[in-house]
């Protein structure tokens, strides 16, 4: 990724300084102040040529590939955005405020796109429409939408708008099953206090995130996808809660992630701990789309990332520990899963000062972003 390489950045909507890893932009639209800390921030530059190409660079950095067009302005104000991303592990917090304009993902741009998402669209000021699958959502402020990466979407924003973004690779979701609760295009009502937990947590965790511990900020990550599944639930909008009988489905989860360490984890041992035949167990999971020997599977990974990130036991150790027959078969596994060798994740936590990185939602944003080439101003505060 390309960085502005001095103190000061300028674009049309304001200005970043860097004081004490401190940046602040003051966005004349509406009247604040903005604090950026220890984040990445993009901005338009009015003076610098083709608005629309900067924005559909921006927008392909920070939220995935989108071809994007600007109407002419109504009232001659020329179109004005900027983002600000966070990372919480290897979730993506994106900021942004822009004008009017509108967007689609077809083929091509998902075919683009290295990796799986799913994407929570939080509006906190003006209006924007989000349509995918057979959904529509007109949202208004503290309202949210869920759409999915691997299908095509399409927005419009009306008015001068403010949203935050969650993007959430489908690996993470993966390890608390959370996709058996996701279909595309759902709404979160934000009148619901499932949904109001969600928006709220990320308000503070966005405040207090540059001052936590990599420690911290793995258990912030892992909250915030409790917290984005349980708001998904409360909505009821699933296509599969009711087939899968979700309070015995959760059970059985909570049972595997106690036994995670025993060998003898299977459908058989979960059958008899929840006195349901194999074939209900099956079923169950297979409702969803899943086996028991996968969510196990996905579930220790998970942990196993957690041990390389946070201790200097032996690769091969932590394999065996978690169940994989050899080091070979462990280190394949966690490649698909997470996008990285076991030794690579390692040592990028180690030259990162022991904060977990960021996996494959990087590897999109730096295949994107072009720095000046695009005449984006990027910092970082």
């Amino acid at each position: 990724m390309h960085r502005a390489p001095g103190p000061r950045a300028h674009g049309r909507t304001g200005t970043v300084e860097r004081n004490r890893g401190h940046a602040a932009l003051f966005d004349g639209g509406v009247e604040r102040e903005v604090a950026v800390r220890d984040g990445e921030f993009w901005t338009t530059d009015g003076q610098a040529g083709d608005l629309t190409d900067q924005w559909q660079q921006m927008l392909s950095a920070t939220h995935l590939p989108w071809a994007v067009q600007i109407p002419e302005p109504d009232d001659g104000r020329p179109f004005e955005a900027w983002i600000r991303r966070l990372w919480i592990d290897d979730l993506a917090l994106v900021d942004c405020e822009c004008g009017p304009c509108s967007g689609t993902r077809q083929r091509r741009q998902i075919s683009g796109t290295d990796g799986e998402f799913v994407v929570v669209l939080i509006t906190r000021g003006g209006r924007e429409t989000v349509s995918q699958a057979a959904a529509e959502a007109d949202l208004q402020p503290g309202d949210a939408v869920v759409w999915d990466s691997t299908v095509p979407a399409r927005f419009r924003v009306w008015e001068r708008l403010s949203k935050r973004s969650l993007l959430i690779p489908h690996a993470a979701l993966d390890e608390l099953s959370g996709r058996a609760w996701f279909s595309a295009g759902v709404m979160l009502d934000g009148r619901l206090p499932a949904t109001r937990l969600l928006t709220t947590y990320l308000d503070t965790l966005s405040e207090a995130l540059s001052g936590l511990s990599p420690a911290a900020v793995a258990a912030a990550r892992n909250a915030t996808l409790e917290l984005f599944i349980g708001a998904v639930r409360a909505e009821g909008d699933v296509t599969t809660a009711g087939a899968a009988r979700p309070a015995l489905r959760a059970a059985m989860e909570r049972w595997i992630d106690r036994h995670l360490l025993d060998d003898s984890l299977s459908p058989t041992a979960v059958a008899a701990a929840h006195g349901v035949s194999i074939r209900t167990v099956n079923r169950i999971f297979n409702a969803t789309g899943q086996t028991v020997g996968e969510v196990v599977r996905v579930r220790r990974l998970a942990r196993a990332r957690k041990e390389l990130a946070e201790s200097d036991r032996p690769i091969a150790a932590i394999a065996h520990r978690w169940g994989f027959s050899d080091s070979s078969h462990f280190s394949r596994s966690f490649k698909a899963h997470y996008g990285s060798s076991p030794t690579d994740y390692r040592g990028a936590v180690r030259a990162a000062g022991g904060v977990p990185v960021h996996g494959r939602v990087a590897t999109v944003q730096a295949a994107e972003t072009v720095g000046d080439e695009t005449r984006i101003t990027v910092a970082r505060g």
